[in-house]
């Protein structure tokens, strides 16, 4: 059974790090594209970043430069660094697989959500 855990959401002022883990059962990460979304109240979801089965990692703009995706193999885990985190980052942070590999069909399995809250 596919299972995706998130962890690691919270409240932090802005400026602050946090670091979301999705715990991942039933397919290795490194089959799968693996991605982080958010949606904030009233808003549409938001592709984060992306990272594809070869290990090639991809970016929203808004985040370039502060954020970092990883995965570690041996956890079957996928994180989320997030840095220089700022008010608008405040959303539900979601974690999501594609099973072709290279992102380019629509995410397929998702995880419940952390919360991240980022005060001014």
């Amino acid at each position: 059974q596919v299972r995706l855990v998130e962890s690691g959401g919270g409240s932090v002022q802005a400026g602050g790090s946090l670091r979301l883990s999705c715990a991942v059962s039933g397919y290795t990460v490194t089959s799968y594209c693996m991605g982080w979304f958010r949606q904030a109240p009233g808003k549409g979801r938001e592709g984060v970043a992306r990272m594809q089965k070869d290990g090639i990692a991809i970016y929203a703009d808004s985040v370039k430069g502060r954020f970092t995706i990883s995965r570690d193999n041996a956890k079957n885990t996928l994180y989320l660094q997030m840095n220089s985190l700022k008010p608008e980052d405040t959303a539900m942070y979601y974690c999501a697989a594609e099973s072709s590999g290279y992102c380019y069909r629509p995410f397929g399995d998702w995880g419940q959500g952390t919360q991240v809250t980022v005060s001014s």
